[in-house]
C-alpha cells in the first residue's frame, strides 16, 4: 500500500507556512516544549470553542498567540474577561509576557480540524457515524470545497473486528503541491474503544507566490471552489477496506 505523508507538512514552504514562527538559538528545545504545552493546554481549555489552529510567534520577552476559532465569542467572553483570565493561566506555563489575538474562521465547513472534531464529537454523542460523515461532506461541498475525503477506522458500530471505511466526494489531489489541502486526524472515544477520523479537504489551487508568514488580516480559506457544482451532495463514492 502507498505510504501517506501528512499533506500539511508536505506543503510547508511551498503554499503553507509554519504554525510556530521564531528563531530558537540555544533555547530551541525549551521553546519547542513550551509551544507544545501551550497548544495542549489551549486545545483542552477551549475544547468547545471550535479551535482550528494555534499560531505562536516569539520575540525576546513576548509570546504572541493567535487562536483561529469558529466561535470567538466563547474565548473573548463578556467584555474580554475570558481573554484576561486565559493570559494569566498561560503566564504560569511560560515566564514571558503573553499577547493573545483571536482570529475568526469565517467558513468553518472548509477547515479540516473543525470538521474532523465535529464528526468525532457527534460519534461520541451516539449519532450514527455514516450520518455524521455524510452531513459533514454535504456541508463542506455546499460551502464551495473542490473535494473532501473522510476515513474512519476502528470498531464501527461496535463490531468485533475493527475496519476502515472511506467516503469521498469531489477531488483531493494529494500529489499536487499547489492544491491547498487541509488535513486533520481526530479521535472519538466510544464505549467500545477509540475510533480514528481522518479528514482531507481540497480548497482549490494556489497559483503564484504565496506569503508564508502568518497574516490574519485576510480570510484563511482561499479556495477557488465552485459552490454550485456539487449536485446537492448526492454523488458519493464509498470505499470499504477490510483488514
Amino acid at each position: 500500500m502507498g505510504q501517506k505523508v501528512n499533506p500539511i507538512s508536505n506543503r510547508l514552504g511551498i503554499i503553507r507556512g509554519w504554525d510556530s514562527n521564531w528563531y530558537g538559538g540555544n533555547n530551541y528545545g525549551d521553546s519547542l516544549l513550551e509551544d507544545s504545552k501551550i497548544r495542549k493546554y489551549l486545545n483542552a481549555r477551549l475544547a468547545k470553542a471550535s479551535v482550528s489552529r494555534i499560531v505562536i510567534e516569539r520575540t525576546l520577552k513576548l509570546v504572541t498567540i493567535t487562536v483561529c476559532t469558529a466561535r470567538p465569542g466563547i474565548i473573548i467572553g463578556k467584555g474580554g474577561q475570558e481573554v484576561d483570565k486565559l493570559k494569566e493561566e498561560l503566564k504560569k506555563i511560560t515566564d514571558k509576557d503573553i499577547q493573545i489575538n483571536i482570529f475568526e474562521v469565517k467558513r468553518p465547513e472548509l477547515d479540516a480540524v473543525i470538521v474532523g472534531n465535529n464528526i468525532a464529537r457527534q460519534i461520541e454523542g451516539k449519532i450514527a457515524y455514516r450520518r455524521a460523515i455524510k452531513m459533514a461532506i454535504a456541508n463542506t461541498m455546499r460551502m464551495g470545497a473542490e473535494g473532501i475525503k473522510v476515513q474512519i477506522s476502528g470498531r464501527l458500530n461496535g463490531a468485533e473486528m475493527a475496519r476502515s471505511e472511506m467516503y469521498k466526494e469531489g477531488r483531493t489531489p494529494l500529489h499536487t503541491f499547489r492544491a491547498d489541502i487541509d488535513y486533520c486526524h481526530a479521535e472519538a472515544l466510544t464505549k467500545v474503544g477509540l475510533l480514528g477520523v481522518k479528514v482531507w479537504i481540497c480548497r482549490g489551487e494556489v497559483f503564484g507566490k504565496k506569503e508564508l508568514a502568518p497574516n490574519f488580516t485576510q480570510s484563511k480559506e482561499g479556495g477557488r471552489g465552485n459552490a454550485g457544482s456539487n449536485n446537492g451532495g448526492k454523488n458519493f463514492k464509498r470505499k470499504k477496506n477490510n483488514r
